[in-house]
């Protein structure tokens, strides 16, 4: 094992770095701070740097979607005592050293209140905003908002602002209006903006993939955005299909001006995409109408996209495949149920997997997102700690596992 120091910070690899200035393990040991474990993986196919919540993920060698199998990591990795001390209190950040600017994760902190940027103030934009204003007082200090629509706009900062209990001391996130130049500004970047929504009343078998085509140039614009702001925060995606549109963002703000991938862009590790709390709560609703599944609300997960590939498990503890896929079935095609009735159903997504969502992440409490594994943006349950990304990682039984490994596999090969 070797140490550096690196202007105030510390870092451990297996292998040497001509480059960096060697201190003794003693050295490193009585470091008080974050300790940075450096590693070799290509970017394609990796985070720039996450949470080391296990000593097998010190010094990984592949990311895919084994991540969040506990198997895998029971693997014993020969480690000092006090540097096992250090995972246990989440102190250690794994580096990829391959990313061009590897050394910007170095010196990421996240502030106590967050400014957050939202883009898109259509029916799932709106609700969002309102659900923030609402809800995040305590860990937002400013939402700013733009859409191309000016009266929109407007209406939105009147409405929003208005928003407030009189005789109570809460605090509630101011709203501004932004310029398109100060869209990146902020610590987090909210992608609302949607074309091609189906009416309600279309035959339409997948209404979020019928939207990919069009909201893949809007993504794709405001990732290249990104990349010319040299953005630090994390870049959200809520507009449908969330997982892959994450994914076009994290490839197109890499790009340079030949179309070459050159990972100078968003790490990977820096966007989210947010459309499975929607599904967690839509199985939730239907577990409940049957004492079979009603479970699931203590012992079930959900697992994959915000659409085709969801994976529901009913309990962890003791799966049921034939429950699981009768909850996945309903969790899939509730939003179809909504448009039965004659409405678009956006307010259950704009709060459940936006708003409750974005400000558990921003807290750092465990809820579900889609982060990269291996090439993949995939849904599961996660936290953000201030050492990064952290999966919960289960004991996956083999029949539910090859389930989440085919859902991964399918998007692998959409994109």
């Amino acid at each position: 094992m070797f140490y550096y120091k690196l202007n105030d910070k510390i870092l451990i690899s297996k292998e040497k770095y001509e480059d960096l200035e060697l201190v003794s393990e003693d050295y490193a040991r009585k470091y008080r701070g974050y300790i940075f474990a450096l590693n070799k993986i290509d970017p394609l196919y990796s985070r720039r740097s996450f949470c080391v919540s296990h000593p097998s993920l010190m010094f990984l060698e592949k990311e895919d979607i084994y991540l969040i199998h506990q198997r895998r990591h029971n693997q014993f990795n020969t480690l000092p005592k006090w540097m096992l001390s250090k995972i246990k209190e989440r102190k250690v950040i794994s580096v990829n050293t391959e990313y061009k600017n590897w050394k910007d994760a170095l010196n990421i902190n996240f502030p106590q209140k967050w400014n957050i940027n939202i883009v898109g103030l259509g029916d799932v934009g709106g609700t969002l905003l309102t659900g923030l204003r609402l809800l995040g007082g305590d860990c937002i200090s400013k939402i700013g908002i733009y859409q191309t629509d000016l009266n929109g706009l407007l209406r939105w900062e009147y409405e929003a602002n208005q928003i407030i209990d009189p005789f109570n001391e809460n605090n509630y996130p101011d709203i501004q209006i932004i310029n398109e130049e100060d869209i990146f500004n902020c610590d987090m970047f909210v992608f609302c903006a949607s074309k091609n929504v189906p009416k309600v009343g279309d035959n339409v078998k997948d209404v979020r993939m019928v939207q990919f085509e069009e909201n893949s140039k809007i993504v794709s614009f405001y990732a290249k955005k990104a990349r010319e702001s040299k953005f630090k925060g994390i870049f959200a995606v809520v507009s449908d299909p969330v997982d892959l549109l994450c994914k076009v963002a994290f490839l197109e703000s890499n790009k340079d001006c030949n179309n070459n991938l050159d990972f100078n862009g968003l790490a990977s590790n820096q966007i989210r995409g947010y459309g499975l709390g929607v599904m967690n709560a839509r199985a939730l609703y239907y577990s409940k109408k049957s004492f079979s599944t009603i479970h699931y609300a203590k012992e079930g997960r959900a697992f994959g996209p915000h659409g085709n590939g969801l994976v529901i498990a009913d309990s962890i503890y003791n799966y049921d495949d034939a429950l699981s896929k009768y909850l996945t079935e309903k969790a899939l095609n509730a939003n179809i149920d909504v448009r039965k009735t004659g409405f678009k159903p956006y307010v259950a997504p704009a709060l459940s997997s936006g708003a409750l969502s974005i400000i558990s992440t921003i807290k750092g409490k465990w809820h579900y997102s889609s982060t990269y594994m291996g090439g993949v943006f995939m849904g599961s349950k996660n936290r953000l700690n201030p050492s990064g990304i952290e999966l919960e990682v289960l004991n996956l039984p083999d029949e539910l596992m090859n389930r989440i490994k085919e859902s991964y596999d399918n998007l692998k090969n959409i994109l």
